[in-house]
Formats: C-alpha cells, structure tokens, sequence
C-alpha cells in the first residue's frame, strides 16, 4: 500500500514509555513555553479508543503541561462533530473520514486534519473479508478473483468505510463494486447471515468476525487490506488554525507526546488505562484483552492514504465530484511537523 512506506518505522518502533521519556528529556529545552494565560480549547469525541491520545494527554495532564485547558465534548457520531466545527462552537473534533466530508471539501468547508487517530492494523486487522464455508469446501471461490457476481454484505452503505474496505479486497483481483452484489448488513447481522447462505461473503470485523469463523460459517478470505491506514483524524476548525496557531501548536505536540507514552508495554499502563475507561465504556479486561490500537508516534498525516480513500469514493461514484480534490483543503500538517522538530523523530 502507498502509505504504508511512511510508517515502516512504526513497526519497529513500539518500543515502550522508557525510551520516550529519554528521548523527551533530551529534547526539553526545544520544546515551546506553557501558554500564560491558559488557553481554552473545546474537543467533540466520540467515545471510541481511535481517539484515545486526546484521552491520555487529558488524563496525564500533557495539555496542562502547555498552557492548554481543554473542554470536552462527547458527541454520537462525526457527523455531529462536523456541525459543531462549522459552526465554531467547538476548536478540534475526532470524527472518521467519510465520503460526506470528501463532499463538503469540495464546496468549501474550512476545517482541515491536523492529527490522525489512530491507524489500521499493519498486520492481524480484525476487520476480515470472510467467505462462506460451503463455498470454500465445494472449491467453488478459491480466490477473490471468484467472487465476480456474488453476494458482499458490508457495513454502512454507499461509501461508508465498509465499502471501501471491500474495494480495495476486490481491488487485489482487479475488480470493482460494481463486479459483485453488495448489501448494507450490520456487523452483528453477519454471521447469521453466513450461516444462512443469504450472503456470499461478509467484511465483518471484530468481534463478529470471530464469531463467524468459530461457528463453522465462515473462513477468512483476505485480510490487512489496507495496514496502516488513517481512517479518523483530528480535525481543526479553520478558525482555530488560522487565530490561534500557536494553541494549536501545543493540542498537537501534547498528541504527539501522548502517542509516545502508548507504545509498546507503555499502552497497558495503569495511567493509560485510567484515560482509556474515562472517556470510552470500554472495560479493563476489555483493553487487556483485545488487540493493542495503533497510534504513531510521529503523527504523520499521509496524504498518500488520504488521496487512495478518496480516489477509490470518487471511482464508485459517491462523490459529488469527478476530479481529484485538492488536498491543502483537506489537511493542515504543519503543527505535526513543528510537533515533531521539537520532540525529535521518535527514537526505536
């Protein structure tokens, strides 16, 4: 994939809180004054570990550390996050990056990604393309090239991120949606349904997916379809970046520091923890059990991701628009860049 080459180094890189603060302390001096007075900013989140940075720098007080007195806003769903942006009633919003976006970039809408969230999986994503067992056993769809004309259950609709999981599946075969029979199926529809016959194959994630194999309906297919992809982001309002740059400077670098604090054996510290079940529903079991979330510890924005997501959209056809959109009015890395000179590249 495009983007993975720009974090190669992630892989290798989860090597635990200790280093970090190492590598901080050497830093330190580089690092920007606390704002006098604090400066307020407003989030919108929705309450899922993708946005859990926001959640650690909060808890272990990296925002007040710059000067940073962040109020917090749980919202449903980014949809409800964008209003919120446009409207300036909140600074920063974590939603998902979804075709209605793509859209309202096209007509103008100033907010632009400043961070990414958390990323895809870069290997073992429980999100997996699964094929019906009968039809693995009868050898009648070996590969996914023989999934031509069948029936796809995805999550969400016309270009939701389901969609484009399962495009970019179909992709490896050099076919489109446009080759199988799509249907918008939950996630916790998906077993059943494969028990039933009524789908062919399902992009189901976890724990569903799970289900579905353990049950004897189901085998995995494909997996890792997109490793290491930025699919939620946090997002500034253009009001914030262009007014107030230098608190935006400072939300990023506490992210960025945040991100550090959650490599490796660092993601299961008990602060951490604490952070998680604060802001999330989500159980300490839960966390300890299930897989580690990804987060770089560089913060980098690929714009090689991005420009894959909404090139695959504008392809099926869900987008508003026929050309390539340009990018500068969807993302704004320079408060990671200047976050990042200051903490120096994260060290393995």
């Amino acid at each position: 994939m495009v983007w993975k080459n720009g974090f190669n180094r992630l892989v290798a890189g989860l090597a635990g809180a200790a280093l970090v603060a190492v590598a901080t302390a050497a830093t330190a001096a580089e690092l920007p004054a606390p704002l006098s007075p604090p400066q307020k900013v407003k989030v919108a989140y929705v309450p899922i570990l993708k946005f859990a940075t926001v959640y650690v720098a909060a808890k272990r007080d990296l925002f007040k550390k710059y000067g940073l007195d962040v109020e917090f806003e749980r919202v449903k769903s980014g949809t409800e996050a964008i209003a919120f942006l446009t409207q300036g009633s909140i600074d920063v919003g974590g939603i998902a990056i979804v075709t209605s976006l793509w859209n309202a970039w096209n007509r103008g809408m100033d907010i632009r990604i400043i961070a990414p969230g958390a990323l895809e999986p870069f290997t073992n994503s429980p999100t997996q393309l699964l094929l019906r067992k009968a039809l693995a056993a009868e050898g009648k769809v070996k590969t996914i090239a023989d999934l031509k004309g069948m029936r796809i259950a995805t999550a969400g609709g016309p270009g939701s991120g389901g969609e484009y999981l399962a495009a970019k599946a179909l992709e490896r075969a050099k076919l489109t949606i446009r080759d199988v029979e799509l249907i918008n199926l939950g996630n916790a529809d998906m077993p059943a349904a494969l028990e039933r016959g009524s789908i062919d194959a399902a992009l189901a994630g976890s724990p569903y997916a799970d289900q579905a194999i353990n049950g004897g309906y189901a085998s995995v297919l494909a997996t890792d379809l997109t490793p290491g992809l930025m699919t939620v982001a946090f997002v500034g309002s253009g009001k914030f970046i262009k007014e107030r740059p230098q608190v935006a400077e400072r939300f990023v670098l506490a992210l960025a520091e945040a991100a550090r604090l959650m490599q490796g054996d660092g993601y299961l510290a008990t602060a951490n923890i604490e952070a998680y079940i604060t802001f999330t529903n989500t159980t300490e079991k839960a966390i300890r059990e299930g897989n580690p979330v990804v987060y770089d510890p560089d913060l980098v924005v690929s714009f090689d991701g991005l420009r894959d997501v909404e090139r695959v959209h504008r392809e099926n056809g869900r987008l508003e628009y026929k050309e390539p959109i340009d990018l500068a009015a969807v993302a704004d890395d320079q408060f990671v860049k200047k976050a990042i000179a200051a903490l120096g590249p994260f060290k393995k």
